[in-house]
């Protein structure tokens, strides 16, 4: 029986907003099913945790918004109420945390929205707005904070944000009863290395920070009992001599913790990172053609065994089968969609 993916994009560059696609389960090939623009730059995506919901930021500015849309029928979203307005700009990622949507919006000054949810899985009003605070040495892209991205902890406890523009990762906890985010600690990373996005190691003991102003992964140990991550090494991900501009997007670890997946933009490669036992040593294998322009986003399916990248600029999904021993993908095929910018899989309503 063939799943489903989600697929973001920006209507403003030609985009088709939203769209699904069916997923082959033998090959892993994608076919588009049919769009939905009722959300302008619908660029990120998130799934509430029981399956029936399906998330999008609308990345606009100076005003952001947020929707939510029904997938009871996962091949064709209902918009459940019209896109809230998030009272930041450019909401650039999104996450479901305790009963919440938290939106990461990266518009100076960057700041993570608190919006509430119904029992209906439809979005109500802001509860609540974090503005974050500081700047970094770049002189474009650093002269204020610019959140860019926000997700839940494995213990389901802390909200972890990350800021670019500040060169910093925020702990934060969430009172649920007045929706207010209270930054419990404040990790700082080497100035002007720019830090993008962040995913942690599938045992939960340790975090990768995605850094796009400089080529590395930032490793981090995580403990969960306090909030406290602690960085670690940092590791490239371009082989040494590689020159020319490049900003990665995106990291993904596989489920079984032995590698990680990073996409870099400029270069337009995927870097093939493997693991050690211990999820605390980082080494690059190799680099592959991302199979188009500008990889923004990567995502792996349920089985860990194909990895698709979002070419935003060349405007296709890209799926590769990737070698389960040595962690090399291999392009398999890919569909045309343009201004694409992320790609989520459906899950099964819990019932």
């Amino acid at each position: 029986m063939a799943g489903h993916v989600y697929i973001g994009s920006f209507t403003s560059a030609g985009g088709r907003g939203l769209t699904t696609a069916a997923v082959d389960p033998d090959t892993g090939a994608l076919t588009a099913l049919g769009d939905n623009a009722e959300v302008q730059n619908p660029s990120f995506l998130a799934l509430s945790d029981d399956g029936r919901t399906l998330y999008t930021v609308g990345e606009t500015e100076p005003e952001g918004t947020a929707a939510a849309f029904s997938v009871a029928d996962p091949a064709a979203p209902r918009l459940l109420g019209a896109p809230v307005q998030v009272h930041g700009g450019w909401p650039t990622h999104l996450a479901v945390h305790r009963g919440h949507l938290l939106t990461a919006n990266y518009a100076e000054p960057g700041s993570v929205s608190v919006l509430s949810i119904g029992e209906d899985g439809a979005l109500g009003g802001l509860r609540s707005l974090l503005e974050h605070e500081g700047d970094g040495p770049h002189p474009e892209r650093q002269t204020g904070p610019h959140a860019h991205a926000v997700l839940t902890d494995p213990s389901g406890r802390w909200a972890v944000s990350v800021d670019l523009g500040t060169d910093s990762v925020r702990v934060c906890e969430l009172d649920t009863d007045s929706g207010e985010l209270e930054i419990e600690r404040e990790l700082g990373l080497r100035s002007g290395i720019g830090p993008r996005h962040l995913t942690f190691h599938p045992a939960g003991h340790h975090a990768y920070v995605m850094n796009e102003l400089d080529s590395v992964v930032t490793v981090c140990r995580w403990d969960p009992s306090i909030g406290s991550l602690r960085p670690l090494a940092e590791v490239r991900v371009l082989p040494d001599g590689t020159e020319g501009e490049n900003y990665p997007s995106e990291l993904v670890v596989s489920p079984d913790g032995r590698f990680a997946w990073a996409a870099n933009r400029g270069h337009n490669s995927i870097a093939v990172l493997a693991l050690d036992e211990t999820g605390e040593r980082l080494e690059l294998l190799d680099t592959v053609s991302c199979g188009g322009d500008w990889p923004r986003h990567l995502t792996l399916d349920p089985s860990g065994t194909r990895l698709y990248a979002a070419n935003e600029r060349s405007g296709d999904v890209t799926w590769f089968d990737v070698d389960p021993g040595t962690g090399i993908p291999k392009q398999a095929g890919s569909l045309a969609l343009p201004a694409v910018s992320c790609v989520l899989f459906a899950r099964a309503p819990k019932t």
